[in-house]
């Protein structure tokens, strides 16, 4: 049965990604809450809905342009877990597999994109 999205590898793994940053960043102090726990917690959830959202729209090139779009949010998110690293909000060393996985979920949307972009190649010929 086909899910759609939800059959995504790339989509599940961004989710996954998207439920660890949560879990991240509950310990930060409550005065981040509206500052860098907000700011995780948006770029983080953007990958899965941009990945869904491209999916559900009709044609390749608005799919290509969400995928870009997650790409985005995936670059400001790893800015953010950075910078909380560097202002000693979380230790450096429970970092290294959540940026292993911000890492692998970008070289999927970049595999991603460029099949697409054949298609679209194919398409036009």
């Amino acid at each position: 049965m086909n899910r759609g999205f939800r059959d995504l590898e790339v989509w599940n793994l961004a989710m996954a990604l998207a439920q660890r940053c949560y879990n991240l960043t509950k310990p930060f102090p409550k005065e981040e809450l509206f500052g860098m726990v907000s700011q995780i917690r948006r770029a983080a959830t953007s990958v899965p809905a941009n990945i869904a959202e491209g999916y559900g729209r009709c044609g390749t090139r608005d799919y290509l342009r969400f995928l870009s779009i997650a790409l985005g949010s995936l670059s400001e998110l790893e800015t953010h877990l950075e910078l909380s690293v560097r202002v000693g909000l979380v230790a450096k060393e429970s970092m290294n597999d959540v940026f292993e996985v911000t890492s692998r979920v970008s070289q999927m949307l970049i595999a991603l994109r460029r099949s697409l972009e054949r298609k679209l190649e194919e398409e036009s010929k």
